[in-house]
């Protein structure tokens, strides 16, 4: 398991899937607001080597999650 540190504490990373972590960002730990502002582009966190693909089917895509938040 993976940590988070933000200003005011850490928190645990959690995954929704099986893998290896195949490379961790850097550029995000130095400029953790990229995270926010563009989590999908610049601020990503780690890339994740999946040990089944089949998982990624039980994943909301990010228009299902946009409005799940919004409600």
């Amino acid at each position: 398991m993976r940590e988070v540190e933000s200003v005011k504490s850490i928190s645990d990373l959690f995954v929704p899937v099986s893998g290896e972590v195949l490379e961790i960002n850097n550029d995000a730990i130095d400029h953790p607001e990229r995270i926010n502002e563009d989590p999908h582009g610049a601020g990503w966190m780690i890339k994740v080597k999946l040990f089944d693909e089949a998982e990624l089917d039980q994943l909301l895509s990010s228009d299902d999650y946009d409005k799940i938040i919004a409600s």
